[in-house]
């Protein structure tokens, strides 16, 4: 597993703890997730910008997802699924530099390892009508330019 994988499972860990533990202040809640995970340097700052993003944009992400789930309240999801949900599309709408359909193959194995089977059908769902509405290569960063066609002469 690379280190962008691990960063990303430490990531929905924390937003996972976030959500469903006691409200404490965000340094304080990140200090000791970092102290009792012992993660390396490495991962933390990979990990840490992706955390403190979605919770930047906590409230915009629940309306995404309200918005790309069909008949599913948000609060009848997972919420595992939930925060996966979240860091792939915060991952999709505000880093350019990971392609989305790295995010949302990263979301569905991560589903798959942290919840169930379903969960990744479910998560990819939602992803999937998500990359639909980017303005952004799906396979490529955001910086990619479009690839000139050749014209075929009929």
């Amino acid at each position: 597993m690379g280190k962008r994988r691990d960063a990303r499972l430490l990531a929905v860990q924390f937003l996972y703890q976030v959500e469903v533990g006691a409200k404490q202040d965000l340094e304080a809640s990140l200090a000791n997730f970092w102290d009792t995970t012992e993660a390396e340097p490495a991962l933390r700052k990979l990990a840490e910008p992706a955390i403190r993003g979605v919770l930047e944009q906590y409230d915009s992400l629940n309306e995404q997802i309200k918005g790309f789930s069909q008949n599913w309240d948000l609060n009848r999801m997972a919420p595992v699924d939930r925060n996966i949900l979240r860091l792939a599309l915060f991952e999709m709408l505000h880093c350019p530099d990971i392609p989305p359909v790295v995010s949302i193959n990263e979301a569905i194995d991560i589903a798959k390892q942290l919840s169930t089977e379903e969960s990744g059908r479910f998560v990819n769902g939602i992803l999937d009508r998500a990359i639909k509405t980017l303005d952004r290569p799906a396979r490529g960063d955001a910086n990619d330019k479009p690839k000139k066609t050749k014209k075929v002469k009929q």
